[in-house]
């Protein structure tokens, strides 16, 4: 126990606390010293709780702000750093190799074979190369393709426990008096309410083996909907990956965005609708190289409002998806794109209204431009938003979220929300592909 090789985790609450469990929980020969944490606002600070950390790990372990992970190395005499986020380039990830190189200690990235588990179900993953690509429709595309075959579907969610982490160990999502349930953000909210509106069952947490042993028992057939261009945590009889044409090149420089390129197979190009052909063709060759016996699927990602009529015109606000548009990169989203299609007038831009960690937001994401992004990590983001949303001088809001934010806070102005959904433009079809490949394994 006293040679035990000291260990940093760097994550960005999810990824780092799964690798942690698989790999080094109740593993003597490592020391996890702590997380440190980046990404994701108000997540530092915590500390992952003893009752999740393990009996090596009485008193549980810190979770630091990645700031300070120079001088953590030094203090501890670290012996390696294990890189556990996601949805970054390929430079960034080796600019922190470098750092923690520089520093003495070794900078690891784990497996897909250290940090899958197995499932006694038929497993579905679907992921993306990057956030905002298109994964959730095409999640629940999936989900009813399984329904039609007769068969119980249960989804699993990649992690977002911004929360109580004893709490969230294990949630089940089933009814919209869960959201409240476990006090969910709006990042939450956006992923798990539009499978409770088409009925499915969501599991989501911080303990994923606890996670798949309730899972399996409700499903005959598990969906992996992955998030923030992570690789699966099971281990996938059918893996899905979606691709953006409006992001050509970045499936092969994210991290590890390219994993999921590499392993999919079936690929799906979304958003082809509102994508120039060369960018198309360019995913299409990137994917050609990349991975040629996958099979590759053109899938639009069209947009409707409740009323166009008042859009056209208009000055309009436009509130995106958070994630999309922070980590993402995107610099539109939906709301953009309906905002042109149906005629705006001016896109207001919400900049000189942010309040507090809205107006951090953009100054730490300058290339989002004239677009709000829906930030609500925890209620007090929530109520910022608000307050922005009221500050700026617009005719109309346009909701671009997945979620209806008029159900999570009171907008003093009229609005129009936006909807999108997966529509395949080329054959064989994904219900085709998954009918093939679920019956070599006798659910069918």
């Amino acid at each position: 126990m006293a040679n035990r090789k000291k260990i940093l985790i760097m994550g960005a609450a999810g990824r780092d606390f799964h690798n942690f469990n698989v790999c080094f929980r109740d593993n003597p020969e490592y020391e996890v010293i702590a997380f440190t944490a980046t990404q994701i606002p108000n997540i530092a600070g915590r500390q992952y709780p003893p009752s999740l950390a393990g009996k090596l790990y009485p008193i549980g372990i810190p979770i630091e702000s990645e700031q300070k992970l120079a001088s953590l190395i030094k203090f501890h005499n670290i012996d390696e750093v294990v890189f556990s986020y996601s949805d970054v380039s390929h430079e960034y990830v080796m600019h922190k190799a470098s750092l923690v190189n520089a520093v003495g200690a070794r900078f690891t990235l784990l497996g897909t074979r250290d940090s899958m588990l197995r499932s006694k179900k038929p497993i579905v993953a679907v992921c993306a190369v990057r956030t905002g690509c298109g994964k959730s429709p095409t999640s629940r595309k999936v989900c009813e393709i399984v329904k039609g075959l007769g068969k119980k579907v249960v989804v699993i969610r990649h992690p977002m426990p911004y929360g109580d982490l004893i709490k969230q160990r294990m949630q089940r999502f089933a009814t919209h008096d869960d959201l409240e349930k476990y006090d969910c953000t709006i990042e939450e909210i956006e992923e798990y309410e539009p499978h409770i509106e088409q009925q499915t069952v969501v599991f989501a947490g911080v303990d994923y083996e606890a996670v798949l042993t309730e899972a399996e028992k409700e499903a005959d057939i598990i969906v992996w909907d992955g998030g923030n261009n992570d690789t699966p945590f099971y281990v996938p009889d059918i893996h899905i990956t979606i691709v953006d044409p409006h992001r050509p090149g970045h499936e092969l420089t994210y991290y590890p965005g390219e994993t999921n390129l590499l392993t999919a197979d079936i690929i799906v190009i979304s958003k082809e609708d509102t994508a120039k052909t060369v960018d198309i063709n360019l995913v299409k060759e990137h994917i050609k190289q990349s991975n040629p016996k996958a099979n590759v699927i053109d899938a639009a990602l069209p947009i409707t409002v409740e009323r166009p009529e008042l859009i056209k015109g208009r000055r309009v606000l436009v509130v995106e998806d958070g994630p999309t548009l922070t980590h993402g990169g995107m610099a539109f989203g939906a709301g953009m794109l309906a905002a042109e299609k149906y005629g705006a007038a001016e896109i207001v831009d919400p900049r000189p209204y942010a309040v507090r960690s809205i107006a951090e937001t953009f100054r730490k994401y300058p290339h989002m431009g004239n677009l709000l992004p829906a930030m609500g990590y925890g209620q007090s983001q929530v109520e910022e938003l608000r307050e922005t949303i009221h500050r700026i001088p617009c005719d109309i809001v346009i909701i671009g979220t997945p979620v209806d934010l008029r159900k999570i806070i009171h907008i003093d102005k009229p609005t129009d929300r936006v909807r999108y959904f997966l529509q395949e433009i080329s054959t064989p079809t994904l219900k085709e592909l998954i009918e093939v490949r679920l019956k070599s394994f006798c659910v069918t």
